[in-house]
């Protein structure tokens, strides 16, 4: 079986992912997993496909021509299975009044110890009294099953001091 990730973004509307579901179920390729959400006004799509050869690209060219007509973009990119090594599974939440910089220092701050991101969400919200704008990050990390967790925690601990973030990093 071959894999490919198909990235797709079109102007919000009813039946985006039906159509693009009936797609790829039409050429007989299974969705493996996606991730669907509304960015702005936009609907985004990031859906890991398989099946043989000659449906992805029939898929890859069936978007193209899609795309051709105006409406959305898409990236389509070949793939394999992803290797995985020993590690353990931690998500991060952060809760901070919202500002620019947010997203670049946490993941500086994991990528600085080798850590990897595995999904990384962000939602802008109001506080209930004040209206002001309240920034939510959650991740989830993969730490080397070896590393010192322990320092690892306490190390984010004073870094969401330093920045002025409340922070929490637990296993899954």
């Amino acid at each position: 079986m071959t894999k490919a990730v198909i990235a797709t973004v079109a102007e919000d509307r009813p039946g985006i992912v039906s159509e693009l579901s009936k797609i790829v179920h039409d050429l007989g390729l299974n969705i493996e997993d996606s991730r669907m959400t509304v960015l702005g006004g936009e609907f985004a799509v990031l859906m890991s496909v398989a099946g043989d050869e000659s449906a992805l690209e029939a898929l890859d060219s069936q978007l193209s021509g899609q795309a051709s007509k105006g409406g959305f973009a898409y990236l389509f990119r070949r793939t394999g299975a992803r290797t995985q090594g020993e590690h353990q599974i931690f998500t991060a939440s952060i809760e901070a009044m919202d500002h620019p910089g947010i997203v670049s220092s946490v993941t500086r701050f994991f990528s600085d110890r080798g850590v990897n991101i595995r999904e990384l969400a962000t939602e802008t919200t109001r506080a209930p009294h004040t209206g002001a704008p309240v920034f939510n990050l959650t991740m989830e990390v993969e730490v080397v099953a070896n590393d010192k967790i322990g320092e690892l925690r306490e190390a984010f601990e004073a870094f969401c001091t330093t920045e002025s973030l409340d922070g929490e990093l637990l296993a899954l």
